[in-house]
C-alpha cells in the first residue's frame, strides 16, 4: 500500500514522448431508468476536482451550467499536484479534508472504492455516497450524465428537451459533434508525442478558427452552446497563460493569432446570462491554473513562436 501512495504520479508520458491520459477503469454510468444500480438521486453523488486541471473543468463547468449545485456536492482538492497525488490541504479555499471520511489524499478515495486498485489517482471523480464507490473518473462520461440523467430533478426550462436548439447534444447535430469531438481531443486537448504534436495543434486550432468565422452564431454550432463549446474551452481558457510557455505551444498565442477563438472564449467567459449561469468563468480559475502547472524538466523552443507572428 504505500508503494502505490508513493507512486510517481507524474510519470505520464508513454515510451514515445506522449502525454495521455489513462483510459479509466471506473467507468459506471448513472441513468434516469427505474431500477438503476446508479440511479439520480438528489444528495447522493459527490464531484471531485481540481480547479487547475482540463478535465475535471469541464465537468464543473457543466455541474453549474445545468444548476446542479444543490444536487451534486463538490469537493475542490489542492490545484498541486504532488508526488503523492492531489491532496486536501485547505490551501486557496480548498477542501482541507475529503468531507466523507477525513483522508487527506485522494489515493485514499479510489483505495476505498478498490483495496487492490494499482492506477493511477486521477480527477474527476464522481463518487456514490451511499454505495461508497467510483462511478466514474472520466470526464467525457460524467459530463453527459451530468447534462442527460438528472434532469427529472430540475425545473423545466432546464432540461435538455426544453432547450432551444436542441440541448447540447441535438439529435440533429449529434454525428458532427462526436466527430468535431474526436479531431479536438485526439490534437487540442490531449497532447501526443511533442513533435508530432505541437505541428497538429496549430493546424486544429486553424480549423477551429475556420468554423467559427464560418458559424451561423457565436458559437461552434451555431447560435446555441453545445458539448462541443463545453469539451474546447478549458483547454483554450489555458492555452496563452500556460500551455503557450510551460508546455511549449508556442507557435502563437490565442489572443494575437485567433481572433475568432479569442472572441468565441471570450463570450463564453463573461456571460452571465440565464442560459449559462456564469458557469464558464466560475469554472475558470486563472491562479490555479498557472500555479498548477508543473514546469517540464527541460525547455525547448525549437518549434516556435513563428518569426512572421512575432
Amino acid at each position: 500500500m504505500a508503494e502505490k501512495l508513493t507512486a510517481d504520479i507524474y510519470d505520464l508520458p508513454t515510451k514515445n514522448g506522449a502525454f495521455e491520459r489513462p483510459r479509466s477503469v471506473f467507468n459506471s454510468r448513472i441513468s434516469s431508468r427505474p431500477g438503476s444500480q446508479f440511479p439520480a438521486e438528489k444528495d447522493r453523488y459527490v464531484l471531485y476536482i481540481n480547479m487547475g486541471c482540463p478535465w475535471a473543468s469541464r465537468t464543473n463547468l457543466v455541474r453549474t451550467l445545468k444548476g446542479l449545485e444543490s444536487i451534486i456536492q463538490l469537493v475542490v482538492l489542492d490545484w498541486e499536484l504532488f508526488p503523492h497525488g492531489w491532496s486536501f490541504t485547505g490551501r486557496d479555499g480548498t477542501a482541507t479534508k475529503d468531507p466523507l471520511y477525513g483522508f487527506t489524499q485522494l489515493s485514499e478515495l479510489y483505495f476505498k472504492a478498490n483495496p487492490e486498485y494499482d492506477g493511477r489517482y486521477t480527477v474527476p471523480v464522481l463518487w456514490d455516497k451511499k454505495l461508497e464507490t467510483v462511478v466514474s473518473n472520466e470526464s467525457s462520461d460524467i459530463i453527459r450524465m451530468l447534462y442527460e440523467e438528472f434532469d427529472t430533478l430540475l425545473p423545466k426550462e432546464r432540461r435538455e428537451a426544453n432547450k432551444l436548439g436542441g440541448g447540447l447534444l441535438p439529435r440533429h447535430l449529434k454525428d458532427e459533434i462526436e466527430g468535431m469531438n474526436s479531431w479536438v481531443y485526439d490534437t487540442i486537448n490531449n497532447g501526443r508525442a511533442y513533435e508530432d504534436a505541437v505541428k497538429k495543434l496549430f493546424v486544429s486550432l486553424d480549423g477551429v478558427e475556420e468554423i467559427l468565422s464560418e458559424s451561423e452564431g457565436p458559437y461552434l454550432f451555431g447560435k446555441y452552446i453545445t458539448e462541443a463549446d463545453i469539451r474546447l474551452y478549458p483547454t483554450i481558457a489555458r492555452f496563452d497563460v500556460a500551455y503557450y510557455t510551460l508546455l511549449i505551444c508556442n507557435f502563437w498565442m490565442i489572443k494575437e493569432h485567433y481572433p475568432e477563438i479569442q472572441k468565441w472564449f471570450q463570450r463564453l467567459y463573461w456571460d452571465e446570462s440565464e442560459e449559462t449561469r456564469g458557469a464558464f468563468r466560475k469554472s475558470t480559475d486563472f491562479n490555479a491554473i498557472k500555479k498548477g502547472r508543473r514546469s517540464p524538466p527541460r525547455i525547448l523552443f525549437e518549434n516556435g513562436p513563428s518569426i512572421s507572428g512575432l
